[in-house]
This record gives C-alpha cells, structure tokens and sequence, in this order.
C-alpha cells in the first residue's frame, strides 16, 4: 500500500510538470495534437537515429515516439496530410510537439506559415524500434 501510495503521487506531480502531460499523452495514445514546425532550410547533421538529416525525405522529430513510427499529420487549417517517419528526437521548445522535415513542411504549405497546430495519428509502429 505504501509503495502505490507513493508511486501515485509520483506520476501525480510528474503530469503536473508542463510538459509531462504532453508525453504521457503521446506514448498512451495513437492519435495527438499540438504545434509542428520544421527543420531550418539550413541544417545539415546527423538525427538522434544515426542517419543524416534529409530534407527531401518525409522524416519527423518526436520527444518519445519509436524510431521508425510512421505517423500522419494533419494541419488542422488546411485539412493536408502527410506521412513522415520518426528518426529523430525534438522539438525541444515548449509547447512544440513535432519538427518536420523540409519536404513534409512543403507538402504542407506551411513554410510561410512556420508553426502550424496538426492532429497527428499513429499509422504503423516499428517493430524493431529503428
């Protein structure tokens, strides 16, 4: 009783950290939203999965997504969708939820717009984790 007692108020004060509810969300659930920007037009480095950034594939930075999760994302103004993979971990501004690859930010006209709120739904989960 002590020890779920405890573990209680410890995931009670970790969901009342800013953020925290944003990640547990993310990990329970196969749908979320929030606000997505994308990659400067002048990086160049290599992601958190070990492969070099490029901004003509469809790829995805998540906090705690699997790499390899295929993931639609839906601008909520615009009603466009695309596919993206997670290969990277970020964004790491509060209150930002994805960053997206050059191309995904293209096909979804949003780089005049630069920050756009999306839903985003869980297409496939990587079995392997990459």
């Amino acid at each position: 009783m002590y020890l779920a007692w405890h573990s209680f108020i410890a995931i009670s004060l970790a969901l009342a950290a800013g953020n925290a509810i944003d990640v547990v969300f993310a990990q329970d659930s196969s749908t979320f939203s929030g606000k997505a920007v994308y990659y400067s037009k002048n990086y160049k480095g290599t992601t958190a999965s070990g492969v070099r950034y490029d901004p003509a594939k469809f790829t995805a930075a998540h906090r705690t997504l699997p790499f390899g999760t295929r993931l639609r994302v839906t601008d909520a103004r615009t009603r466009r969708s695309v596919i993206v993979v997670i290969n990277d971990r970020g964004p790491f501004t509060k209150g930002r939820t994805l960053d997206l690859s050059l191309a995904a930010a293209k096909a979804l006209r949003m780089i005049e717009r630069g920050v756009i709120k999306v839903t985003a739904s869980v297409e496939s989960r990587s079995a392997s984790g990459q």
